[in-house]
């Protein structure tokens, strides 16, 4: 590797940055180990860890100093990147240049994590998040690059096991692997269980975590006499996991992470990744649809705040709003309006109204996000500002399977069926007011409650 010409690990190697992302210079260590990525001077830096620093300092408009490991060849060479922002460029020093053979995982470590990750994940010795997958930022609606250099608890929120104990703080203390630590994606709630193999640098002390986090399902247990034959029988386990790898892979590949690609082949790999989802989103719509038609389904209420449900909707779908340019109007963050129902399946119909209000809003338009609550009802209201529904479609609109119109891109006619049956299995309702070319008011009421626990 290019480590010997530098003459020991106190060489230096510099280059420069520009505001696109693009290597302008570099000295010849970093524009091999860049080529030998697949990049060159010109284009956008082909090396992960490097881009990732360089775009860290100009988004922080500070000095970022990290150490790194960077797959060269056959074996791995260990860094220390500092990136200085200089103007519109970003100056890059990078010291180090130790190299060691590349970390595999012990065999029984990499079964397990083939077998049980969703998601894959790796931390530095500190627990500081080194590596997050793109499908697991996107599915918590977090950006991937901004959680390095995060804390791992950044991304998971850990729970204790059924006696007590967390099993990451064990493997941490005997520095072994360990499995089954219960967690929850911060951002979203959604349940997970994660697996990790410790890591050991050249000097064999602890370098960090190389982990995955399999996630728990969620559609409540149906009995198998009842449904033998039944979606959730493990149809949609078996769909979701090889979709969610092609959504994942398609976006590094659109992402242009691993090196540029032609223009034409990162459209296409964006065009998959959107399919992708789309079916996704079919898969878990099929699921929630055979729960919600079981006979007898309800829900058991708990106190929530409805103002943070809306919230953490938004906060969800933030990307979504940016990159469709419209503005979602939050309701005040000191509020508080508390109902009775379940929180996860109202922050599931309060995503479904809002994500409808931003594909159904104009460019540079806004959406307005409400809560209001009296002494008998808290009342979520989403209004958006786009083309509105007929009053002749205003009921069909909860039917399922309906779409307005079939020629629309997105959606497939099932989520304000689901979303409606939820909101009434929760003894509250889902109503719609539009006046074509006015836009659409959508109103979740659900029965007033005591004020939720902090």
């Amino acid at each position: 590797m290019i480590a010997v010409g530098l003459g020991g690990e106190s060489a230096v190697a510099h280059a420069t940055v520009d505001a696109q992302g693009r290597l302008r210079t570099a000295d010849l260590a970093l524009d091999g180990l860049n080529a030998r990525a697949g990049g060159r001077v010109g284009e956008v830096v082909a090396v992960p860890q490097l881009a990732t620093a360089a775009r860290l300092a100009r988004r922080l408009g500070v000095i970022v100093s990290r150490g790194v490991v960077v797959a060269d060849e056959d074996g791995d060479l260990h860094l220390w990147v500092r990136a200085q922002p200089e103007g519109e460029d970003v100056r890059l020093a990078v010291s180090g240049w130790r190299e060691a053979p590349a970390w595999q995982p012990a065999p029984d470590a990499a079964a397990t994590l083939a077998a049980g990750g969703d998601w894959h994940w790796e931390t530095d010795a500190s627990l500081r998040l080194t590596f997050v997958s793109l499908e697991a930022a996107a599915q918590a609606g977090l950006d991937a690059f901004a959680l390095l250099g995060q804390p791992l608890t950044a991304l998971f929120a850990l729970d204790d096991g059924d006696d007590g104990a967390l099993p990451i703080l064990d493997a941490l203390a005997r520095r072994r692997p360990f499995d089954a630590q219960a967690a929850r994606v911060r951002a979203s709630g959604r349940k997970v269980l994660l697996s990790a193999e410790v890591r050991h640098d050249a000097a064999g002390a602890f370098a960090g975590l190389s982990g995955g986090a399999e996630m728990v399902a969620t559609v409540e247990p149906v009995e198998p006499e009842a449904l033998p034959e039944s979606f959730t029988g493990g149809l949609d386990k078996a769909l979701r996991r090889p979709l969610a790898r092609i959504v994942a892979n398609a976006d590094s590949i659109n992402a242009q992470t691993d090196g540029p690609i032609a223009p034409g082949y990162a459209d296409y790999a964006a065009d998959i990744a959107s399919a992708g989802r789309h079916l996704l989103g079919l898969v878990d719509d099929l699921a929630d649809l055979q729960a919600v038609e079981r006979p007898g389904f309800r829900l058991a209420p708990e106190p929530i705040d409805l103002v943070d449900v809306a919230r953490r909707a938004a906060g969800l779908l933030s990307v979504r709003a940016a990159a469709a340019q419209v503005t979602v109007e939050r309701p005040p963050v000191e509020a508080v309006v508390p109902a009775l129902g379940d929180f996860r399946r109202a922050l599931q119909i309060a995503v479904n109204l809002v994500g409808n209000a931003i594909r159904y809003s104009p460019e540079g338009g806004s959406i307005g996000l409400s809560v209001t609550g009296d002494s008998d009802w808290a009342r979520l209201v989403v209004t958006d500002r786009g083309k509105g529904i007929a009053p002749a479609d205003q009921a069909r609109i909860f039917g399922k399977f309906e779409r307005i119109d079939p020629s629309e891109v997105g959606g497939n006619g099932l989520g304000l069926y689901i979303a409606r049956r939820l909101a009434r299995a929760m003894s509250g309702d889902l109503t719609v007011e539009s006046t074509p070319g006015e836009g659409a008011r959508f109103t979740l009421t659900l029965p007033a409650g005591p004020a939720p626990r902090r």
